[in-house]
Formats: C-alpha cells, sequence, structure tokens
C-alpha cells in the first residue's frame, strides 16, 4: 500500500478493521480473531488505555509462590511469556527462604525532573541557587503540590546544572517525593507550570537580562532515577548450595557461580545477557502491578553503565568464613497508585495478592525477583547448562507449534522425561 490512511483514529473499530483488510494481506478470518481476544463486560476499559485498540494482547499471568523478603512470606505475581521464568524464581524463592530469604534496603525514593532552558551567561552564577528563585517557583505549583504534600511528598530540592561541554545549556533540575503514586503525570504538570515563571525570573532580572534572554527549550521527568535505588540480597553457608549444584561439591559451584558473575562485571557482551536475566523476574512484577516496563528497563541498563563500561547489576562474594552472598542494586522507580495500577483489574489483583503493599515494599519485592531469576540462571548455566530447564519447560510450546495430537503430545512429554530436547528432536519423534 502506497496511499495514506487519512483519519483513520476517527473511524470506528470496525471500520478500522474494514480498511485493513481492504489494504493489507490479511487473514480471512482476520475480524473473527479480534473479537475472540476482546473482553465480553470490561473492553470499554481496555479501549481507553491506548489508542487505535482494535482487541487484546493476552499475556499469561502467574505467581511464584514462597517468596520470603523482609521476614513476610509473598506469592508474587508476574507477567511474562517466556518459559521458565516463573519457575525458575519459583524454584530460588523456595531454597532462599529456608535460608534467611531475601533482604532489601530501601535508599532512597527520590525522583527527578528537568527544564532545560538557554542563557548565555556565566556558569558561576548557578554556584548558589538565585535568590528569590526557589521561593517563586513553589509558589507557581503550590496548587498541584498541595495534595501531594498532604500524603507526605512534594518537592525536596531544586538546583541548576550547566550541561557538560555544551556552552549556554543548563537543566533546572527538581527532586520529587511522589509518596506511593507513580508520579509521572504530577512531575511533568509540576514542570510545565515552572516553565514561564522560570523564564519571567531571569528576563526581568537585570543581573541575569544582561546576558540575554532566556529560552526554554523543555520541560521533562528522567527516567534515570540514581535516587530512586533499592538494593536486594540473599545470604547463606556454602554448604547449602548444595541443593542447586548439580553433583559439583558445593564450594566448587560457588566458586564458578562467582567467576560467572566476576566475567559479567567485566565483559559487556555477557553482562547485556546477564542483566536481561535479572529483568525477567524484575519486569514480569513491574508488568503485572501496572507500573511502566520500560522506564524500570531504561533506568537499570544505564544504571549498568554509569562508570563508563556496561557492566552486571548483580555481584557476588564469597566470605573467608565460608559464606555465599549476593546482591543486586537497582534504580526501580514504582507506584502503587495512579496509572494503571488500581485501574487495570489485574494489577489491582495483584496488588491485593501481595498485600496492598507501599511504593517502598514493591520496589524489593520487584528487585528480589530480579535476584531469584538472576541466581536460577547463573546456577544453571555453571553446572547442566540454561537449554536444559528451559527446554523441558518450552516442549509444550513446540508440540503445539508442531500441530501434535493429544496422543503425541502426552508420548512426547514421557518420551523426554529423561532426554534433552530440542525443536530438531521434537520435530524427528513426530515422524516416528
Amino acid at each position: 500500500m502506497s496511499q495514506i490512511i487519512k483519519g483513520f483514529s476517527k473511524l470506528s473499530r470496525e471500520e478500522k478493521t474494514e480498511i485493513l483488510k481492504k489494504h493489507f494481506q490479511l487473514p480471512e478470518n482476520f475480524s473473527e480473531i479480534l473479537e475472540t481476544f476482546r473482553h465480553p463486560e470490561q473492553q470499554e476499559l481496555f479501549d481507553d488505555f491506548s489508542e487505535n485498540t482494535l482487541s487484546n494482547f493476552y499475556l499469561p499471568f502467574g505467581v511464584a509462590p514462597n517468596f520470603l523478603i523482609d521476614d513476610k512470606m509473598y506469592v508474587v505475581p508476574m507477567v511474562v511469556e517466556e518459559s521458565s521464568v516463573v519457575a525458575a524464581a519459583s524454584r530460588a524463592a523456595s531454597f532462599w527462604a529456608k535460608n534467611g530469604g531475601f533482604k532489601t534496603t530501601i535508599h532512597n525514593t527520590l525522583k527527578k525532573g528537568h527544564i532545560w532552558f538557554k542563557w548565555d551567561g556565566l556558569k558561576s552564577f548557578f554556584e548558589k541557587l538565585p535568590q528569590g528563585l526557589e521561593e517563586m517557583l513553589r509558589k507557581a505549583v503550590a496548587p498541584l503540590t498541595a495534595n501531594m504534600e498532604k500524603r507526605g511528598g512534594g518537592i525536596r530540592t531544586i538546583e541548576i546544572i550547566p550541561l557538560e561541554g555544551e556552552y549556554g545549556i543548563f537543566q533546572l533540575q527538581i527532586g520529587f517525593e511522589t509518596a506511593d503514586s507513580m508520579g509521572a503525570n504530577f512531575i511533568n504538570s509540576c514542570l510545565e507550570e515552572m516553565k514561564e515563571p522560570l523564564k519571567e525570573f531571569f528576563n526581568t532580572n537585570k543581573d541575569f537580562k544582561q546576558y540575554g534572554d532566556t529560552e526554554i527549550i523543555m520541560a521533562i521527568l528522567s527516567n534515570y532515577t540514581t535516587e530512586c535505588l533499592v538494593t536486594t540480597s540473599v545470604e547463606c553457608p556454602i554448604e547449602a548450595l548444595s541443593e542447586y549444584s548439580a553433583g559439583l561439591k558445593p564450594a566448587e559451584f560457588a566458586q564458578k557461580f562467582k567467576q560467572a558473575i566476576d566475567i559479567a562485571l567485566s565483559d559487556t557482551s555477557r553482562a547485556v545477557t546477564h542483566n536481561k536475566g535479572i529483568f525477567n523476574g524484575t519486569d514480569a512484577v513491574v508488568i503485572a502491578t501496572g507500573n511502566d516496563f520500560r522506564a524500570a528497563e531504561a533506568a537499570g541498563h544505564a544504571w549498568a553503565a554509569k562508570d563508563g563500561k556496561y557492566r552486571s547489576l548483580s555481584s557476588c562474594e564469597i566470605t573467608d568464613n565460608a559464606r555465599f552472598r549476593m546482591k543486586l542494586t537497582l534504580p526501580l522507580a514504582l507506584g502503587t497508585v495512579g496509572g494503571l495500577t488500581r485501574l487495570h483489574p489485574m494489577a489491582a489483583l495483584a496488588l491485593e495478592m501481595l498485600g496492598n503493599p507501599t511504593a517502598s515494599e514493591l520496589m524489593g519485592i520487584a528487585a528480589a525477583a530480579g535476584l531469584a531469576n538472576n541466581f536460577s540462571a547463573v546456577a544453571s548455566l555453571v553446572t547442566t547448562g540454561i537449554q536444559k530447564g528451559h527446554m523441558k519447560l518450552h516442549l509444550s510450546n513446540l508440540l503445539k507449534s508442531l500441530n501434535a495430537t493429544e496422543e503425541e503430545q502426552k508420548a512426547a512429554m514421557e518420551h523426554f522425561k529423561n532426554e534433552t530436547v530440542s525443536a530438531l528432536k521434537v520435530k524427528e519423534f513426530l515422524k516416528r
């Protein structure tokens, strides 16, 4: 199709479907497939979540039980399509529950936003915040911050920082506490409201006006939440690792495990896959609770490269008194109020299952899920290999994709109990 579709967003859903069928090579049952996955009772709610909605895209909503986090037991909801993620998290959770569980530390919960502006004056003007500026900005957004302040939130810090390497570009950086709220709309609304007062302050102050007018470039929150940090850790005697060591002596397993983590700390190619395994668990909780997994991932990957080289987000230590320790630190700005957290029925249910946690508690839970998956993945890598367990759990998907009958599926499940699974081997088995 070379013709632009005009006014697509104004069409009804049925009209959108018809125009797509007219212009693109789509299956005969295109409309029927879309209809199948529409919710019979609450579709109007889902239609409003995004634009040009035709149907819903289902993902599995699973649970990983036995997560002992800060001495409290959780059943953790996880939304993820990848085989073995929930199983790996569940197994690791059970193991660590017998060995003290996950311990979390919330370092801070501050989120930040920026107003970027251009001004031709000297950087030295901003070694201290100009007198009267903070009071004026706070007053400008007082109607917006009043309710947040009642909940313990609000504006915490204001500073002006020159853009490194660029003359005349500055950022007004504002630190926000948003309590249990996700806070994105609150922060962006405050920043937008501050733009004109900031510009007026500079353009009417003779000390600044002498260098020319100030130009506002943009105002937006930052997803690099370096002051919204959580650390989660686990620790046990090395001998306790025999449950995961797959025939290796626990001490040998611990050393190989640490070497694998150290490789991910030093080699970027390995670190990317290593950290993806962490986000298998963390993202699954973030999605299940209606939070923004893209923001969580972006912040996490930037944090992994904070010293100029992309590294593992987790670390491992073997102490002199034969103890195994592992920890994970993440910037993780989450909320339990606002956005889809309560509007989406399954997100609301997920939070209910977690006992309606605070935002800080949810940070710890999501980080613990990430560390659990990371522990299981590395343990498999240094013993049986990652594919053995993963492909056994993937076997059902393989069989369905090959249109195996119910009888063939049962036979294959039995045959591959003690056999390595691969797509080629499954095809050959079905042929026989």
